[in-house]
């Protein structure tokens, strides 16, 4: 039986020197019709590994539901099929651009900054979820005849924290629960984030888009011996809402990958293939050089201008890191043939949506049951993870006009008063004394509704953890506005056949927000795009999957729309938009 381990230099398979050639390709952000294609892309690019993080909050969106657990299993076997290794990095949090980081909405709301401690209540939750998500990787190891190489402690946790007690305990319980391939964390190559990051014992690898010598070196300050690998070799990057598309130049890319592989290191690139943020599980940034600024909410797309693109196509630098790889091969033998690439949609397809419900009616329907508070309840306390919650308070009166405005938001509110649009507010920075206010003044008495969508919770830095919705309070002048009513609405209520039975839909009315639905016909299904032109800010469901946020701010512009979601004939399309729709005819292509 096949054994992987961490020899003094260099990796070992079988007492033989091994170089890990990987690229990171997440299960949970490729239509698993398509699992099969992009591991053979990757293959065919001159990898024999493959890496993936697991989500903790997409497997258990509430506490003790659990769903899909074994789509992890069954991408392993996958990869096995497509002859690559795997690398799991099983969290329990993972960054990613990944909404909270990977961490449930219902633990850090518990938890707040107790989470990634040695907190006790964290950990034992911690050892739950691995209890159940380990098995089907310990039985997948390469020491049982399995494909699994490597598994990560915690990820990039020195740019985080430096509690050495939490990453200790995360060893002892991978070990416990049957982990026996080698062990490994990986950091910035600065010497803070390795001290706080690494693990006695344990094999630490570096993170970094160039500058492979120098990284490696500071690297080798903290551990003068085993094998050097960059773990994730960034060769693009993630974007944001509202801001210009990131790109690399393919030829920079390759070379740096060439300075890691002349370095003697094996290598993680990341992304080989980045895929889709679906269902609306982008995460978000804050800007900063401490993270308190601005929120920056990550697009749907996961392209990372990566080798392999979203829609499953070669660019030109997967040909270019095709020729550096080609050097590096354990056995010398020709790459395998690029595979032909899946089929497109036949021509153009028009959708008309042709019945609308009203925003409002869609939660009353399908939203939580509503009731007041002394003080606005957050998402968390209100049981939302995705998805958005409407803000309900009176303003007494008679009151000459002051300003309307709002402490600790996050992220944005579309306001209403008496029932007509008043303006959309912004989170601004994450303090939660922060404050943001209508441009005009408000007399009383008036009725105001604050629509309040998560555009994705932090998913890294200090400001983990942090709560969404309104977090402060609501103020007219300095007087805060009590018995708020609220009600939530979860992106989860849109899942089922039965999901829209009780929803009342009518003809559509022209700019409103809301849900609409309409068919399409398909004539030679395939891999598609769909574009809204002229709506603001939504989600859009194909056959009852949710592709994602789009946001008329860009730089993002249509949805990736996988092939195996189609159906021959007649298919179903839902647009939920909450700021003001465009024409009713959208368009597949």
């Amino acid at each position: 039986m096949a054994e992987f381990t961490v020899g003094e230099r260099d990796f070992e398979l079988d007492g033989r020197p091994v170089r890990l050639l990987s690229g990171a390709m997440h299960y949970f952000r490729v239509h698993e019709g398509r699992w099969g294609h992009r591991l053979a892309m990757l293959r065919a690019m001159g990898l024999n590994c493959v890496e993936t993080y697991v989500p903790w909050n997409l497997h258990e969106p509430r506490q003790g539901r659990h769903r899909d657990v074994e789509a992890l299993g069954r991408f392993l076997d996958a990869a096995e099929a497509a002859g690559l290794r795997a690398i799991v990095r099983p969290g329990p949090y993972i960054c990613a651009e990944w909404e909270n980081g990977g961490l449930p909405h219902w633990l850090t709301g518990a938890l707040g900054t107790r989470v990634r401690t040695r907190d006790a209540e964290y950990l034992g939750q911690v050892e739950r979820w691995f209890r159940r998500l380990l098995p089907q990787v310990v039985e997948r190891q390469i020491d049982r005849g399995g494909p699994v190489v490597m598994v990560q402690v915690e990820n990039e946790y020195g740019s985080y924290g430096s509690d050495q007690v939490y990453l200790g305990r995360l060893t002892e319980l991978l070990r416990e629960l049957g982990v026996t391939v080698p062990l490994f964390t990986s950091d910035g190559p600065e010497d803070h984030m390795l001290t706080g990051g690494s693990v006695p014992g344990v094999l630490a690898t570096a993170n970094f888009g160039s500058g492979a010598r120098e990284g490696f070196a500071t690297l080798r300050r903290h551990r003068p011996d085993g094998p050097l690998m960059c773990m994730e070799f960034w060769c693009g990057w993630f974007g944001h809402w509202g801001a210009e598309p990131v790109v690399r130049n393919p030829a920079d890319a390759a070379a740096a990958l060439q300075e890691i592989l002349a370095c003697g290191a094996s290598v993680n690139i990341y992304m080989a293939h980045g895929g889709t943020n679906f269902g609306g599980w982008s995460g978000a940034n804050r800007a900063g050089d401490l993270h308190g600024g601005e929120l920056q909410p990550t697009v749907t797309s996961y392209d990372y201008d990566a080798p392999v693109d979203e829609y499953g196509r070669p660019t030109d630098k997967f040909w270019l890191f095709r020729d550096v790889l080609a050097l590096h091969r354990e056995d010398g033998t020709p790459l395998p043939d690029v595979p032909a690439q899946p089929a497109a949609l036949a021509g153009p397809v028009r959708a008309e949506l042709v019945e609308w419900a009203p925003l409002g009616e869609v939660m009353d329907t399908l939203g939580g049951p509503e009731a007041e508070w002394a003080m606005p309840p957050t998402f968390e306390e209100l049981g939302v993870g995705r998805g958005l919650v409407r803000y309900r308070v009176n303003v007494p009166g008679p009151r000459q006009p002051y300003p309307l405005g709002v402490t600790g938001l996050r992220d944005r509110a579309v306001v209403y008063v008496d029932g007509v649009r008043a303006g959309v507010l912004g989170g601004g920075p994450a303090e939660a004394g922060s404050y943001t206010a209508l441009e005009e003044p408000l007399a009383g008495p008036a009725s105001v509704e604050l629509w309040v969508e998560s555009l994705g919770r932090v998913n890294y830095g200090p400001r983990l953890a942090e709560p969404k919705g309104i977090t402060g309070g609501i103020l007219h002048e300095r007087q805060y506005l009590h018995g708020v009513r609220a009600c939530g609405l979860a992106l989860d209520a849109f899942e089922g056949e039965d999901a829209l039975g009780k929803v009342p839909f009518r003809s559509p009315e022209s700019g409103a927000t809301g849900l609409f639905r309409g068919t399409f016909d398909v004539r030679g299904a395939g891999d598609a795009g769909i574009v809204l032109p002229g709506w603001e800010r939504g989600f859009v469901w194909v056959n009852g999957f949710c592709l994602g946020r789009y946001w008329g701010v860009g730089p993002q512009e249509s949805l990736y729309v996988p092939g195996p979601l189609l159906r021959e004939g007649v298919n179903e399309v839902w647009v939920l938009e909450l700021e003001r729709s465009g024409e009713h005819l959208l368009t597949l292509h």
